[in-house]
């Protein structure tokens, strides 16, 4: 493998990377107002809460954002950490749909059935209809949808360019030797944990694992404490995005945290202990992408069987980690940006907050109207009150509108932000007359 293979390598991971991004994205545009509303019928109920998650998603491919997501309402006070818990295990099952579709590049075999679900098959033909659904299509929608199927074939070609790029490494003793050590549980998951941190994307590291089993180097001995690495790796989105978030947000984070550091404790423990009496030796047979796909969901999966039952035990870990004091209050942000990773989320909460402006505004009118018949300086003082309360609003909402607006929005949620601007500064004009 000479140097000109390693920068085909990195620009077929450039590829990949941004195909994701592409698709992720149009799926979450195409979704629009129907992810809102999936997310507004969050229960207390952990079932309920984990297809929930998975359903959110599955939709916009990757637990990172969703998890985000999670403690931007937590943070907001639109959600409660026992609500969040049973989100954050489905957002780590649901994000396995990725493995899934990506495996499809892997299948074997010479029937037109299996050449139709091979990517290099129908991934150019999605791209013709996606560029003409994208260049030549004034509705949005459509647009959306070949948006979609554009990241896509870019993300399927990435990751063939990559496989193609890292083929030649079979042959290359010290690749070989690198992924044998990987079969130390402790190193294999470091290795994918620090992958996964560095990259933000928990589906995109399982992506880069599949397309080097093209080499025939990795094992599923080694790819397995490889995938639970990963799934550790993936929080450090959330814990980042909760610095400076309050109590409950941070504790948001340390429950994703501790489901994953949990759920690969007790997974490799079990795997090691079965395999120490049963002897696994197909697990030193080569991995390749199906493989890898069924590791990474049946680690999920287990780990939520076991978790979910325990939700509470979860949130009381959480709670020890980062103690409750006596009288405790948490100043809840009315708007959190953590929330623009799902514009059409963040118009809804910035629309509700609106709706409490226009009704602080129609109070001040109603007990100013009242003092032309009668004064009274304590409703004066009411009134002076609800003005600067409506400035406060303007402020807020105009500022976290101005921030979204530079967001890539759909044509629906665009207007939208323009209307609700033009509106609270409707709402503040009447607060100050």
């Amino acid at each position: 493998m000479d140097i000109f293979s390693v920068f085909t390598m990195l620009g077929g991971l450039a590829l990949f990377l941004y195909g994701m991004d592409v698709m992720g994205d149009g799926l979450e545009k195409q979704a629009g107002s129907r992810l809102k509303s999936i997310l507004e019928r969050a229960s207390k109920t952990p079932l309920r809460g984990f297809l929930l998650g998975a359903a959110v998603t599955a939709i916009i491919q990757s637990s990172s954002a969703a998890t985000v997501m999670v403690v931007g309402f937590v943070n907001s006070g639109i959600m409660e950490l026992s609500q969040a818990v049973g989100i954050i295990m489905g957002a780590n099952v649901g994000t396995t749909v990725t493995a899934w579709v990506l495996s499809l590049s892997g299948l074997q075999g010479d029937s037109i059935f299996v050449r139709l679900l091979k990517p290099s098959s129908f991934s150019p033909l999605l791209a013709v209809v996606g560029i003409i659904l994208y260049l030549f299509v004034k509705d949005n929608k459509k647009k959306n949808v070949g948006g979609i199927l554009l990241g896509f074939a870019i993300l399927m070609f990435g990751m063939q360019t990559m496989s193609d790029a890292v083929a030649p490494l079979k042959d290359v003793p010290e690749f070989t030797r690198l992924f044998v050590a990987f079969k130390n549980p402790v190193l294999g998951v470091l290795a994918g944990a620090v992958l996964t941190a560095i990259i933000q994307s928990s589906s995109a590291s399982v992506g880069i694992l599949q397309a080097l089993s093209a080499t025939g180097a990795i094992t599923l001995r080694s790819a397995v404490p490889i995938i639970m690495g990963q799934n550790i790796g993936t929080c450090v989105t959330a814990l980042l995005s909760a610095v400076g978030a309050n109590k409950n947000a941070r504790r948001t984070a340390m429950v994703h945290l501790y489901f994953n550091i949990i759920g690969t404790l007790l997974f490799l423990v079990l795997y090691s202990a079965a395999d120490a009496l049963i002897s696994f030796s197909f697990m030193d047979g080569p991995a390749d992408q199906i493989s890898i796909a069924v590791v990474h969901t049946a680690f999920n999966l287990f780990a939520t069987a076991v978790m979910l039952p325990f939700g509470k035990g979860l949130e009381r870990l959480a709670n020890l980690t980062i103690p409750r004091q006596e009288n405790e209050t948490e100043q809840f942000l009315a708007l959190d940006e953590r929330l623009m990773e799902a514009p059409s989320v963040a118009i809804g909460r910035c629309r509700d907050i609106t709706v409490d402006m226009a009704n602080t505004a129609r109070a001040s009118m109603l007990r100013a109207m009242s003092l032309l018949r009668t004064y009274d300086s304590e409703i004066a003082r009411q009134v002076e009150e609800g003005e600067q309360a409506l400035d406060r609003y303007e402020d807020e909402i105009g500022s976290y509108l101005v921030k979204l607006s530079s967001r890539n929005l759909s044509d629906n949620d665009s207007r939208e932000v323009s209307e609700l601007l033009h509106s609270i500064g409707d709402f503040e004009r009447i607060g100050d007359h």
